[in-house]
């Protein structure tokens, strides 16, 4: 039984070869590809590799080779068709009886993607025309190269209605094929056909392997109903399952071992241009599936890029929304948040690619995100209030699919409740004094010198909060997710944290005094210095606050990647006597959460 190429391309890419061949076997993730022990024939050393990015396997020691259908057929013993059938069921999608109308609809396609090819070359060759003034003023204005232009294949659709359609029908392409390929539209009332882009700068929009198979046009005219303009859905084009720059960032996006997501073809460009050249777009809509997907196979982390205003944050939720029940183990998304008012676009042209790639190490979690939008503003000062957050919480957590990665978030979200509605202390007041009157004693467990040498990270990080408190307001967040030793210095952490929610906009000075008065001064004494000398300069009063912010920003970057390298060494060494999948599962989350913590200390060391 034939299928159409199409169906079996599909096929592939909704189906990482990896995640196949890792039911069967144990991988292991080694740079770009996975190794593992061949399951075709015997052996002790590993010679038996994965790459989902070339989508083949292959054996050193025997030879065995092939894509996600080849390794079906070996390991289950199925023909062709049944193994096609099997993948089809497993990837959720129905599988085509090729017809002989089949057969001529494939010749149909390739007919349509020249017929695209030539219309990318005619509106290029149009932007060097008399009448594409306007368009070049426009380029030049948001500041493209020649070449940026010549990479992006960029192009002008000029004000005639019928200017591309005569071109291409006197290269001998039919007009019926035109309007097929949206190029052309026919009017419902049986008139002449006309150009669909008419005084647009056109931005060529290719498929994975870099073949056009749509358009999209930026509109000159100020009256125009729509600023931008896409292609309609063809036999080439589905909007949902393409991402503008697909092909030219898989490269870039492996050496780097991220892709950024922005809004639209300008930032990717812009940001391409700027020697940021792993951004990709979604065509018009909100992330689809089948999107993610391809996300997910370019790297394993995506970092979402939106606006820093209201709406790029409703947009964030969104997008958060829409990944959640898809979250597999060690793939999910990061969200970066640009500053109020400002694109990609706008960034990289007015502050260079350093201040993209600051706003990028800052990106948050998924967690973090659903963790911010269902605590902030909400009051929890009631037992029920608080258990409406924590039933909020879990909420989420239960729509993901995969168990492992539900129970994580659920784990996840618990211990930052425990953080969260962490019981105030109680204090004696002075001694011989009645509970509650007078200066608060200070704790059992804060009393006592603390060696010079005991917790100089934690002692740093703490310091610098209370001698700038704005650090809290910006990353409360991510200071509570912190684990300190179990101890005095732990202690004042969440003290801290308590005392900042409930005495909000105190200076360094005045959130000290404070502390103090709550009973902590010989613990502070030991953090800060009885004279206010401090550990590190992110800490020091007199340090610029961009600094500080910096500074402390890559303390605690640094402090997390260690926790995570804790964490997974516990995780590999389970693994010696642990043979639970859950296990395996919690190890491969981990490893790839360590890469990504450690691209971000990279990134952020390089500032």
């Amino acid at each position: 039984m034939a299928f159409p190429d199409s169906f079996l391309e599909e096929l592939r890419n909704r189906l990482p070869l990896s995640g196949v061949v890792g039911r069967s076997m144990r991988l292991i993730k080694r740079g770009r590809e996975f190794t593992g022990l061949c399951p075709f024939h015997n052996e002790k050393t590993p010679s038996f590799t994965v790459n989902d990015e070339k989508g083949f396997f292959h054996c050193f020691g025997c030879g065995a080779h092939g894509d996600v259908i080849g390794f079906v057929m070996r390991s289950s013993g199925l023909a062709f068709p049944e193994a096609v059938e099997q993948l089809a069921q497993e990837a959720g999608l129905a599988v085509p009886r090729v017809r002989p109308e089949d057969r001529e609809k494939a010749d149909q396609v390739a007919t349509l993607g020249k017929a695209m090819e030539e219309a990318a070359r005619w509106f290029q060759a149009q932007l060097q025309g008399g009448s594409a003034a306007e368009a070049r003023a426009y380029i030049q204005k948001r500041g493209l190269k020649p070449e940026t232009i010549e990479r992006f294949r960029l192009g002008f659709a000029p004000g005639s209605r019928t200017a591309l359609k005569e071109a291409l029908l006197a290269r001998g392409l039919p007009e019926p094929l035109l309007v097929e390929a949206g190029l052309l539209i026919k009017p419902e009332d049986g008139g002449a056909t006309y150009d669909r882009f008419r005084n647009r700068i056109m931005f060529p929009i290719g498929d994975r392997r870099g073949r056009i198979i749509a358009f999209g046009g930026r509109a000159l005219d100020s009256d125009a109903p729509a600023k931008y303009l896409n292609s309609p859905e063809t036999p080439l084009f589905h909007k949902g399952r393409n991402l503008y720059n697909h092909a030219l960032a898989r490269e870039a996006a492996r050496e780097s071992g991220t892709v950024i997501v922005v809004e639209g073809y300008m930032d990717v460009i812009a940001l391409a241009q700027a020697g940021i050249d792993h951004a990709v777009a979604p065509l018009g809509t909100a992330l689809t599936e089948e999107q993610i997907a391809l996300l997910w196979r370019l790297c394993a982390e995506p970092i979402l890029c939106f606006d820093g205003d209201a709406a790029g944050w409703r947009a964030a939720l969104r997008a958060a929304d829409r990944a959640l029940p898809l979250l597999e183990p060690g793939h999910s998304f990061r969200f970066a948040i640009l500053p109020a008012g400002q694109d990609p676009d706008d960034l990289v042209r007015n502050q260079g690619k350093a201040a993209m790639e600051e706003v990028l190490a800052r990106a948050l979690p998924l967690a973090d995100v659903l963790w911010r939008r269902e605590t902030e503003g909400r009051p929890l000062d009631t037992p029920e209030r608080r258990a409406a957050l924590e039933a909020a919480l879990f909420a989420l957590a239960g729509e993901i699919r995969n168990p492992a990665v539900q129970n994580h978030y659920r784990d996840h979200f618990r211990a930052r409740l425990r953080t969260l509605f962490a019981p105030a202390r109680t204090w004696s007041g002075p001694r011989g004094g009645r509970p509650g009157f007078g200066r608060p004693a200070e704790p059992e467990g804060f009393r006592g010198p603390i060696p010079e040498q005991t917790g100089r990270t934690e002692r740093a990080l703490l310091a610098a909060v209370v001698t700038h408190p704005f650090l809290l307001e910006e990353h409360g967040q991510a200071f509570a997710a912190l684990t300190f030793p179990e101890g005095p210095l732990d202690s004042l952490k969440t003290r801290i944290l308590e005392e900042a929610s409930r005495h909000p906009g105190l200076d360094g000075e005045a959130f000290a005094a404070h502390l103090r008065q709550q009973g902590l001064g010989s613990l502070l004494d030991a953090v800060i210095g009885g004279t206010g000398r401090v550990i590190e300069p992110f800490a020091r009063a007199d340090t610029a606050p961009e600094k500080v912010e910096r500074g402390w920003w890559q303390a605690v970057q640094r402090y997390r990647l260690a926790e995570l390298e804790q964490e997974l060494a516990a995780a590999e060494a389970e693994l010696a006597t642990n043979t639970n999948p859950e296990a395996w599962q919690r190890f491969v989350a981990l490893k790839a959460e360590v890469g990504s913590a450690r691209s971000q200390v990279s990134v952020s060391d390089q500032d």
